[in-house]
């Protein structure tokens, strides 16, 4: 039995290149400092961004210069860390084609201050996280990450969760007081574990366990995947989670890695597991329509047809969970996760561990 594998590589959405620390953040005077000269992403109630494209392909965030914001830091700015003495920072901007969205909680930039930023009705050039986070650079997939994370927190946090008062931001946007209680309250994270069941052999023959939704279209499959329960540890949750989908038990659970999933705040923690193909698999009804046990070398086929975001002449499909957008298929009967998502990550690991 061959069971262990590991990831090669940082997740899409795991990588990072600026300074986090919380010093920076609770340091007013080192803030406003370094605001004339840092650099904003700017950001719509979708996720969307403006991004500049390399001629090789590459893609990096437009950022906004502060000065199109004021020579104070406004109230509704999140700071996402420092590089190289530069400090990043987000703000909420409007989507012109949808006003009723605009009534977030971290406030928005003013008309003159979205246009002098180059803001336009079509958003030419934007893109979100979905469709782009596998193919931003390092820094501008962290920066996005950490900017979509935070300002969803605070459209979604706007009240104090023990009195019911308005809520100030403090600390650069990386916490939240009351206006009655002087409560204060920081950004939460869902848990949730994302598991790849194999049978623990080698070669080409071994199997991988894959598991679809009622939801997504015809040949789309994934690993297993559930949020952690209260007083529940990472394993036992990754033991209940596949007997409940899919009827297996599993063993040999090894930790791959982690990845955030703003959508809108969860952090997908990777596993590996092993269960007996023998094993008759019983669907929970509602939420798993089809499973199938998938060898390693149809698995490759898979992977080498290409992301099920990026296939070439297919169209996009409809939304899935978390937000996900996905291909119709286009006749295929295994389409596999894109470049963003860590279950592609795994799936990619475990195909060249064989």
């Amino acid at each position: 039995m061959r069971a262990a594998f590991h990831l090669d590589d940082l997740p899409s959405l795991s990588r990072s290149t600026v300074d986090r620390r919380e010093q920076l953040r609770i340091d007013p005077d080192h803030a406003r400092a370094l605001w004339p000269d840092a650099r904003v992403v700017l950001v719509d109630p979708h996720g969307r961004t403006p991004v500049a494209r390399g001629a090789d392909g590459t893609m990096s965030l437009a950022f906004a210069p502060t000065s199109v914001l004021g020579d104070a830091i406004p109230a509704g700015a999140v700071l996402l860390g420092e590089e190289s003495g530069t400090a990043f920072w987000a703000v909420r901007v409007p989507d012109p084609g949808e006003a009723e969205s605009n009534d977030a909680g971290s406030g928005f930039m003013t008309a003159d201050q979205w246009a002098r930023a180059g803001g336009s009705p079509d958003h030419e050039n934007w893109t979100d996280l979905r469709s782009s986070g596998a193919d931003l650079d390092a820094r501008s997939a962290g920066l996005l990450t950490t900017a979509v994370s935070l300002l969803n927190w605070h459209d979604r946090a706007r009240f104090c969760a023990r009195d019911g008062s308005e809520m100030d931001s403090v600390k650069a946007g990386w916490a939240q007081l009351c206006r009655a209680h002087r409560h204060e309250e920081y950004p939460r994270t869902d848990a949730s574990m994302i598991c790849l069941v194999h049978d623990g052999t080698a070669g080409d023959q071994a199997q991988v366990l894959l598991a679809r939704q009622p939801i997504w279209p015809q040949g789309r499959y994934s690993v297993l995947a559930g949020f952690v329960e209260a007083g529940e540890s990472l394993e036992a949750c990754v033991a209940r989670e596949c007997a409940e989908e899919v009827g297996v038990d599993v063993h040999t659970i090894s930790y791959l890695g982690s990845q955030p999933w703003p959508f809108p705040r969860s952090l997908m923690i990777g596993f590996s597991a092993v269960a007996d193909p023998a094993q008759p698999l019983k669907l929970q009804e509602g939420e798993i329509e089809g499973a199938r046990w998938v060898t390693r070398a149809e698995l490759k086929e898979a992977l080498d047809a290409g992301a099920w975001s990026h296939r070439d002449g297919a169209p996009r499909g409809v939304g899935g969970v978390g937000g996900t957008n996905f291909e119709a298929g286009a006749g295929r009967d295994l389409i596999l996760p894109g470049g963003v998502s860590i279950a592609r990550a795994m799936l990619e690991a475990w195909a060249a561990a064989g």
